[in-house]
C-alpha cells in the first residue's frame, strides 16, 4: 500500500511528489509513466519559457501560480545548477490598431502587480534591433531553461528522497474506495491511499475511469515549429511576441531564443488528430472520433472559424507562415526557417464549446485530477504541486468526518 500513487510523469507530476515528499518526509510514493522515460511529451516538447504571467487574468490559477512558480523556478535552477537565462521578453505592437489591445494588457498586468514596461519604438530597437513594431511591452522577468534537464534534476532528488517510479505502465482501470484506491496498470495492480492524476493529454480519460462525471474534455492541439538558421540567430536577442488577440484562445507565432542558442519560431496552432501526434500526418481513430463526436468542438470550431483557417494556411504553406514572423523581425526570409519538431497542447474544452482557460484541478473521494494544465503549467509546475499537497489534507478530514 503506498501513500500516494502519481499518474504522469512531467514536470507536474514530478514537481507533485516533489511538493508531498517535502511536506511528508517518508511517505511512500510512487510515479506511474506509460513511456520508457521522463517528460516524453508535453514537457519535453514545449518552449522552454518560464513565464511570468503576463496573460491572465487578475485572481485566477494561471496569474498567481505563473507569477510564484516563476520565482520558484529560476530559484530551483539556481539551487540545483540547472542552466538557465533571465533574458526578458518584449511584446511588439506592429499597427496602430493594436494599441488598444496593448493598453488593456498593461492594464492587466499591471493589475496583476508585474514589473512591466511600456517601451516604445527607440527602447524597442535598443533591446532588440530587428525587431518591427510601433510601440511594446517589456517583460524582464522572462527566462528560458530546458524543462526536460529541470524534469531530471527532480527526478534524481525524488529517487534520493526514496520515490519510486514505474515506466511502461499503462493505467488500465481505476477503483476508487473509501478506504484505498486500487490501480490497474498493464504492468501490475497497485493500491494507495491517495491517486494524484497528471496525466497530461490523457487526463480526462483517468478521470472518467475513475468514476468521475465531468463534461470536460481534452481537445488535442498541435504546436507546429521552426527555427532559424544558425546564421540568423543574431536577428533575435531574447522573446520577441506579438500583443495577443483575446478573441483568439492562443498567443500566436513568436520567436523564443533557446537554451542551446537557437531562435526557435511558431507555434502555429491546428488540431491534432491523434493526442500525442507530431506529424502532419499521425491519426489515431479513437482520438479522432473523440473530438469529432464532442459537441464543445463543433461550437468552438464555429466561434474560431477564421482565425483557425489562418492557422491551417500557415500549416501547410510555409511563405505565410514566415509572413507572420516578418511581421514581428522583417528580415526574416522563407530560406532563414527550416522545421523543428512539434508538441501538442492539451487544452481541455466544455460541451458549450467554451476553453477551459485557467488550470483546472478536481477533487475525488481519495484523488486528486488536474485536468487542465497547459503553458504556463511548466512554469508553475511546482506551485502547482504545492496547491495539491495542500488539498490532501482536506480529503484526508472528510474520509475522517
Amino acid at each position: 500500500m503506498y501513500d500516494y500513487v502519481i499518474i504522469g510523469g512531467g514536470i507536474v507530476g514530478l514537481s507533485t511528489a516533489f511538493a508531498l515528499i517535502q511536506k511528508n518526509p517518508g511517505a511512500s510514493i510512487i510515479v506511474v509513466e506509460k513511456e520508457q522515460e521522463l517528460s516524453a511529451h508535453q514537457t519535453g516538447r514545449n518552449s522552454g519559457v518560464i513565464h511570468s504571467g503576463v496573460y491572465y487574468k487578475p485572481g485566477s490559477l494561471k496569474a498567481r501560480m505563473a507569477m510564484q512558480g516563476r520565482n520558484s523556478m529560476v530559484e530551483f535552477c539556481e539551487t540545483h545548477d540547472v542552466p538557465h537565462e533571465v533574458c526578458g521578453k518584449v511584446l511588439v505592437a506592429t499597427e496602430q490598431e493594436e494599441i488598444p489591445r496593448l493598453e488593456a494588457l498593461n492594464d492587466r498586468v499591471q493589475e496583476n502587480g508585474l514589473n512591466v514596461t511600456r517601451i516604445g519604438r527607440k527602447e524597442l530597437q535598443e533591446i532588440e534591433p530587428y525587431a518591427n513594431g510601433i510601440e511594446g511591452l517589456r517583460v524582464p522577468s522572462t527566462g528560458i531553461v530546458n524543462y526536460k534537464k529541470v524534469s531530471v534534476k527532480i527526478a534524481e532528488l525524488l529517487r534520493q528522497a526514496g520515490v519510486e517510479f514505474s515506466f511502461g505502465s499503462a493505467v488500465e482501470t481505476i477503483d476508487e474506495g473509501s478506504g484505498e484506491v486500487t490501480i490497474e496498470t498493464s504492468e501490475r495492480t497497485l493500491k494507495s491511499r491517495f491517486l494524484i492524476n497528471c496525466a497530461g493529454l490523457h487526463s480526462d480519460r483517468l478521470v472518467r475511469m475513475a468514476g468521475i462525471h465531468t463534461d470536460l474534455q481534452i481537445v488535442p492541439f498541435r504546436g507546429e515549429y521552426f527555427k532559424l538558421t544558425e546564421e540568423k540567430n543574431h536577428l533575435v536577442k531574447g522573446l520577441i511576441y506579438p500583443i495577443p488577440n483575446p478573441a483568439f484562445p492562443f498567443l500566436g507565432v513568436h520567436l523564443t531564443k533557446m537554451m542551446d542558442g537557437g531562435i526557435h519560431a511558431g507555434p502555429n496552432a491546428v488540431l491534432s488528430f491523434k493526442r500525442e501526434g507530431y506529424r502532419k500526418t499521425d491519426f489515431h481513430w479513437k482520438d479522432a472520433f473523440d473530438v469529432l463526436s464532442f459537441p464543445g468542438f463543433w461550437k468552438m470550431a464555429r466561434v474560431n472559424m477564421k482565425e483557425g483557417m489562418k492557422e491551417m494556411v500557415r500549416s501547410f504553406h510555409k511563405e505565410s507562415f514566415v509572413k507572420s514572423l516578418q511581421r514581428l523581425v522583417p528580415d526574416i526570409q522563407e530560406e532563414d526557417v527550416i522545421p523543428t519538431d512539434a508538441g501538442v497542447r492539451a487544452q481541455a474544452m466544455l460541451k458549450d464549446g467554451r476553453l477551459v482557460d485557467d488550470f483546472h484541478i478536481i477533487t475525488g473521494k481519495r484523488s486528486v485530477h488536474v485536468c487542465n494544465a497547459p503553458s504556463p503549467a511548466a512554469t508553475a509546475s511546482f506551485e502547482i504541486g504545492r496547491e495539491i499537497a495542500e488539498r490532501i489534507p482536506e480529503l484526508e478530514r472528510v474520509q475522517v468526518s
